[in-house]
């Protein structure tokens, strides 16, 4: 696994695919937007249903910074997409099935086994502006990228 990304690095550019069969290249995201991009460890489990519901009653102020929000599971996109329908998020999830893209960032796994929950706050030049990890935290996960997201450098 690469060593995880910490504030200040580059993010690798990578393209994936949403849940809804739509292709996203980081690159070309950032193009436009700064990115929140959130690894959790699975759909529907109490704690992730929180930290989704809390990034979805918190996405306006998002889109109103000109940030893309993005949940990244292993889980599989047909598991996104009902996850997605019954809890109303309205931003992209995407499947890492393979775990390549938890690794490509080296997010770690929780006590070696648990997939990980961390959040990275990406600015428009590709830079990883906050991090934060916790497993339980899932409502910190969002108050910290809020906060970070106002601090970012408002011209690209």
């Amino acid at each position: 696994m690469a060593a995880s990304l910490k504030v200040g690095d580059p993010v690798p550019d990578f393209t994936v695919t949403t849940a809804g069969g739509e292709s996203l290249q980081l690159s070309k995201l950032l193009a436009e937007k700064a990115v929140v991009l959130f690894f959790y460890p699975k759909d529907g489990t109490a704690v992730c249903t929180k930290e989704a519901c809390s990034f979805r009653d918190s996405y306006a102020k998002f889109a109103d910074a000109g940030v893309e929000v993005i949940g990244v599971s292993g889980d599989s996109d047909a598991s996104h997409q009902a996850f997605a329908q019954q809890h109303g998020l309205p931003f992209h999830l995407v499947s890492d099935s393979d775990g390549r893209l938890r690794k490509l960032l080296g997010v770690p796994k929780t006590l070696g086994v648990l997939p990980g929950r961390v959040t990275y706050v990406i600015d428009r030049h590709g830079i990883v502006r906050h991090q934060f990890s916790a497993q339980l935290a899932s409502d910190e996960h969002v108050r910290q990228a809020l906060a970070a997201i106002g601090q970012l450098p408002t011209t690209p």
